[in-house]
């Protein structure tokens, strides 16, 4: 017998979960749990493909108070899941989300969920075929319609895919809940729930679409330098002698060296995104530390021969401004210090990463 390849054992994995889990279960399809009685929440409802990891996704949102699976969109009454998987009542499935609308609202709901689908596919959610697994925003009334069709407008424009958007807009009909083994399936059920997860693709298509490509449209905006007179004019002395002269600010005696918020840094002179408070660590040397880049793109190192030391320099890409240097006596997990001057970045607080351009970064502080 040959060996089983990688490929085929996350399928029979797959093929085991399905079949385990839903064997013999009847339980009735209307449990639906219920938001708290004060009146203060709103709910709405999205068809992301596998109800599992779209009600996971959601739950994760501050401000989500319960996401529940269940199924809308058909024409029979209280359906099943055999029903509904067998693709022939129309229903999708769907999860309602619960949410406080005064923590998170509609628009930022939109926005969460076409970063966790493939608003490309009309023929379902990446593993899972069929049109009871496609993409779908359901309406419940017509403001909730014209944000729903000017946040699609709005991704069709950015550019971010290169074919239709084809993720439909529908008004929002019955929603029944789906049989009680569905609901928290990923916390009931996590070791399997990540099998099925890991070989369905979604994540590595999330990760491609969301942050390497991310990545690669950073670096593709072309940030630039300026000329000598325009920088001498913009920049600080300090700024313009560590960037463009090869200087070094005084230890304990600059912006960022103690600086704990959350955020990001850019490079003072172009605004290509460098570092990340994620990676940020106290080195005791008095300048920003960081064991990483954020985007590594961005990052060009070379030689340094001065002082009569062999160093690294770190020097960013598109301005080409002088940052700092990298050295090798940094913590887990990289074991590098990438020791930076303060002059040579620019601060981004994670509240203002959207403002800025860079709604990108936000899922870093989630």
């Amino acid at each position: 017998m040959k060996l089983m390849t990688l490929s085929a054992i996350i399928l029979v994995l797959i093929t085991f979960t399905y079949f385990a889990v839903f064997a013999g279960n009847d339980l009735p399809g209307n449990m639906e749990r219920a938001p708290a009685p004060d009146g203060k929440t709103k709910s709405a409802v999205f068809a992301g493909g596998c109800f599992w990891c779209t009600e996971s996704d959601f739950e994760k949102v501050p401000g989500v108070i319960d996401a529940i699976s269940g199924y809308t969109g058909g024409n029979v009454a209280n359906p099943s899941y055999e029903q509904v998987s067998a693709g022939g009542t129309g229903h999708v499935e769907a999860v309602k989300v619960i949410y406080d609308p005064t923590k998170v609202d509609y628009a930022a709901l939109l926005d969460y969920f076409w970063h966790h689908v493939n608003p490309t596919d009309a023929g379902g959610q990446f593993v899972d075929r069929g049109s009871q697994y496609r993409s779908v925003i359901f309406y419940a009334n017509e403001e909730e319609h014209r944000l729903a069709e000017a946040s699609k407008q709005k991704l069709a424009a950015s550019g971010r895919f290169d074919k239709p958007i084809v993720t439909e807009i529908l008004p929002l009909g019955p929603f029944y809940a789906a049989e009680a083994y569905h609901q928290d399936y990923y916390k009931k059920n996590p070791l399997r729930y990540r099998y099925y997860r890991y070989g369905s693709g979604r994540d590595q298509f999330l990760e491609k679409t969301w942050h390497a490509q991310a990545a690669e449209q950073t670096a593709a905006r072309a940030y630039q330098g300026a000329d000598a007179t325009s920088l001498r004019q913009r920049l600080t002395p300090l700024q313009y002698t560590v960037t463009q002269e090869e200087g070094t600010e005084p230890p304990f005696d600059n912006l960022y060296w103690n600086n704990h918020k959350e955020g990001i840094y850019v490079d003072i002179v172009s605004g290509e995104p460098l570092f990340s408070s994620t990676d940020k660590y106290d080195s005791g040397t008095g300048w920003p530390s960081f064991t990483r880049p954020l985007e590594p793109a961005n990052i060009v190192e070379k030689r340094d021969h001065s002082f009569f030391m062999t160093r690294t320099e770190v020097r960013s890409k598109h301005a080409n401004s002088h940052l700092g240097h990298v050295f090798t006596d940094g913590p887990k997990p990289t074991g590098l210090r990438y020791c930076i001057n303060s002059a040579a970045l620019r601060f981004i607080p994670k509240e203002d990463l959207k403002k800025e351009g860079f709604a990108q970064y936000e899922r870093l502080f989630q």
